[in-house]
């Protein structure tokens, strides 16, 4: 599981947020963010980073730790 995986979920989770409410908050589709905490999207887009790193708040550098 890459960092990115763990990250997201644990902000996510942190926030209270679900995966589908993350997903609209940042204007994903619902399966980028599935597909990013199940590691099955290890390499997410800078533009989707961009997006969810705002959705929850923090800097992509978080995000990506």
């Amino acid at each position: 599981m890459s960092n990115i995986t763990k990250t997201l979920r644990k902000l996510r989770e942190a926030k209270g947020l679900s995966q589908e409410k993350l997903a609209r908050l940042a204007d994903v589709a619902n399966n980028t963010i599935i597909k990013i905490e199940a590691g099955k999207n290890q390499n997410p887009t800078l533009e989707t980073l961009k997006k969810v790193s705002q959705a929850l708040g923090v800097s992509v550098d978080d995000l990506i730790k």
